[in-house]
């Protein structure tokens, strides 16, 4: 028996035990809106994703073909947008397709400061509320289509076409939920250790099965590609990390997964030094990355500090804000370093921020990093932040460099120009694109592929185009066909608004609540039926 049937029976046993003022609730549709809100609560969520990630960490284990993605959405509704596209497109699976939740979106575009940057300056409790909101409107694209399915059962059944019927009840016992793992950016933690594990309950709480955190000071935090990034000792980090689990198993949400992210590639400085127990433990190794000066004591002036390193007196490079400074070209061996430690202490998956796109030098850290710890996976921010196409197109000129090809047409530092775009070195640049997560999944072992911001630059993009034509020449046109007659051609559910806003599941309700009294918006003079 289905789901569905199951709890048909169960409520119709709870009205005929309620007796007469129950006469007027219909089990069924009592059993549909039970249906249409599979997860009661956003710990529901956070446990049935969590599971899911899990599954898909040891799938990609046997097989790396099988690494997941995720596009960064800064509201429910285009998380909801998402999903519902990639049923329609990949045979109404979701398989390994997430949600990311970007801090540096929910700074510039959620905060009630307005604009903000990636500094950890917009509201701790706005990232869980788009969390919670991200996944208000999965529920609801459910609800919806599930809506769509049961009006369709009705039909099927006043037309006596039982096999239609059949098929459509198959439809709804087997439905696939929009509901997917998200990974969600906790920033630095918004404080100190306590801070993190209040947030971190919020985000959970919200739905949020997968934490992302990074090894910058909290209060001097940076975009991960912007300079002036300040990253902590070890062991500073690694209090967060152990506040992250404690609030998943807090929860019961034992399968929480944590993602350790490094910035120390492009960070230069740190704000402490490390304490040291024992030569060779983690903080003197740490601190053998500081750029440093020997010196005798008679050289030390008054409030400078200083340390001993085998044996001899070193003074650390320290700059007016206070901050010490690493030598320079240890960024990526820090990298391996932090990402060892983190999954030592408790991450599951670890992050390392680069500075262009190139499967070689992330394979180089992984093969550091997989050395000591073989299963490290990967999280890997396909950042809009690269300029893509120039990168590729100059990775593919020092290929065909290296390789002894003629490249005398091509300006290397001009080659983001549009006259490139259809020649022999453009087309294998963007081939070595369309392969980047296929190839860096193999040969760097990246478990998850996301892109931050694309939809941030969808809707300028998209916005962009509107605006030109529609207060250009075009008029009316451009509205028309730049946006409407595509949408009703490519099938975007949206084009039926009134629909996708909950229109037609206000309708369902209007007739569960008031039976024949009800008055419903879906009647023949909706304008919505131009669209059927």
């Amino acid at each position: 028996m289905s789901t569905l049937n199951q709890d048909i029976d169960t409520i119709a046993g709870l009205k005929a035990a309620a007796g007469n003022p129950w006469d007027a609730i219909n089990p069924e549709s009592a059993a549909r809106m039970r249906a249409q809100n599979k997860f009661k609560t956003g710990l529901d969520i956070a446990k049935y994703t969590a599971d899911l990630m899990r599954a898909d960490m040891a799938a990609f284990d046997a097989d790396k073909t099988k690494y997941t993605q995720s596009l960064g959405c800064w509201h429910g509704f285009i998380g909801q947008q998402k999903l519902i596209s990639i049923k329609k497109h990949f045979n109404g699976q979701t398989d390994r397709r997430y949600l990311y939740l970007s801090g540096w979106m929910v700074a510039a575009l959620r905060s009630d400061f307005g604009p903000l940057p990636d500094q950890s300056m917009h509201e701790k409790t706005s990232v869980a509320g788009l969390v919670e909101e991200l996944y208000t409107f999965l529920r609801q694209a459910d609800a919806r289509e599930l809506g769509g399915l049961f009006r369709a059962l009705d039909a099927a059944r006043e037309a006596g076409n039982t096999a239609e019927e059949a098929k459509i009840q198959d439809q709804i016992d087997n439905h696939v939920t929009h509901v997917v793992p998200i990974v969600a950016d906790i920033d630095a933690g918004f404080g100190n250790a306590e801070a993190t594990y209040l947030m971190a309950k919020q985000m959970i709480e919200a739905g949020a099965c997968c934490l992302q955190i990074e090894n910058q000071v909290a209060d001097e935090k940076q975009c991960g590609h912007q300079d002036g990034k300040v990253t902590v000792p070890h062991a500073d980090f690694h209090t967060k990390l152990r506040a992250l689990r404690y609030a998943f198993l807090e929860l019961g949400v034992d399968n929480g997964v944590i993602v350790a992210r490094t910035d120390s590639e492009g960070a230069g400085l740190t704000k402490e030094i490390a304490v040291v127990k024992e030569p060779g433990d983690q903080g003197d190794r740490y601190n053998s990355y500081l750029d440093v000066e020997e010196i005798d004591v008679s050289q030390m002036a008054e409030g400078d500090v200083c340390f001993n390193r085998d044996g001899k007196l070193v003074r650390p490079k320290r700059l007016p804000s206070g901050l010490y400074q690493f030598r320079q070209g240890t960024g990526e061996e820090r990298c391996v370093f932090d990402s060892i430690e983190a999954i030592k202490a408790g991450a599951d998956l670890i992050w390392i921020e680069t500075a262009t796109p190139s499967v070689a030098d992330i394979a180089g850290m992984m093969n550091e990093v997989r050395k000591e710890i073989p299963d490290a996976k990967l999280v890997y921010n396909n950042s809009p932040s690269f300029n893509w196409t120039l990168n590729f197109r100059q990775q593919a000129y020092d290929r065909w460099v290296e390789a002894g090809q003629d490249v005398s047409a091509y300006d290397r530092a001009d080659l983001m120009n549009a006259d490139y775009d259809s020649t022999e070195l453009a087309a294998d640049a963007d081939d070595k694109i369309r392969t980047f997560q296929a190839d860096s999944a193999r040969e760097a072992n990246i478990f998850h592929h996301l892109i931050t911001l694309p939809t941030y630059h969808t809707a300028a993009l998209s916005t962009d185009n509107l605006a030109k034509e529609y207060f250009g020449d075009e008029g009316m046109l451009g509205y028309v066909a730049g946006v409407q007659r595509k949408e009703i051609r490519q099938g975007i559910a949206c084009v039926k608004h009134q629909n996708m806003s909950g229109s037609d599941m206000g309708d369902d309700h209007k007739e569960y609540f008031a039976g024949e009294n009800a008055l419903k918006a879906g009647g023949a003079k909706n304008t919505s039926n131009q669209f059927n």
